[in-house]
């Protein structure tokens, strides 16, 4: 089997496709965003409301609790009654809508960007996220580019997920797979 000896060359990376935002808007948003969202300052209206400051559109009793890292608020939408526990990362070079309900624990990462190994420039590839209505997403688990947590499914603590879900599903493991159906009682 003959071997191709292409190699990555980082010197030609470029992100002149990519455009995040205004570069003073970015800077403002490093600054605050870093000293105080990402901060242990307690009570999350504040957060909020710098938040929706930046562009994020963010619903009703939104619980935000400390050292949660946002990249880009203009990017992100939480629904009503969402919980976003501490040191969640939202990396969100990408969209991120979150829906109603939803309650993503302690440590959660979700990563709308990644490269493109195949290339020699190792180019920025940038897909969103969707977290429909109910989902759980366990303490340090990783959501990456592209997917779509469909209403009411659970990812388990540590998981990995890949690929989209089923609604009403439970997904565990390093890459998540299914391994049954939610089934929620009533009180």
């Amino acid at each position: 089997m003959q071997q191709n000896h292409n190699h990555t060359d980082l010197s030609v990376f470029s992100n002149k496709d990519y455009y995040p935002g205004n570069i003073v808007k970015r800077s403002l948003w490093y600054l605050l965003g870093e000293y105080l969202v990402n901060s242990m300052i307690p009570g999350n209206k504040w957060r909020r409301t710098l938040l929706k400051i930046f562009g994020a559109k963010i619903g009703k009793s939104v619980v935000i609790k400390p050292y949660v890292k946002i990249k880009y608020p203009w990017n992100l939408e939480i629904g009503d009654y969402s919980w976003i526990g501490e040191q969640v990362w939202i990396d969100n070079t990408g969209k991120v809508k979150i829906g109603k309900h939803v309650c993503i624990s302690q440590g959660a990462t979700l990563l709308c960007g990644n490269h493109n190994y195949k290339k020699v420039s190792f180019d920025l590839i940038v897909q969103d996220i969707v977290i429909e209505n109910g989902a759980w997403l366990g303490a340090k688990c990783i959501v990456c580019p592209g997917v779509i947590i469909r209403s009411h499914s659970v990812i388990t603590v540590g998981s990995i997920i890949m690929q989209s879900t089923d609604t009403y599903s439970i997904y565990k493991g390093n890459p998540a797979v299914k391994v049954r159906d939610r089934k929620i009682e009533k009180q």
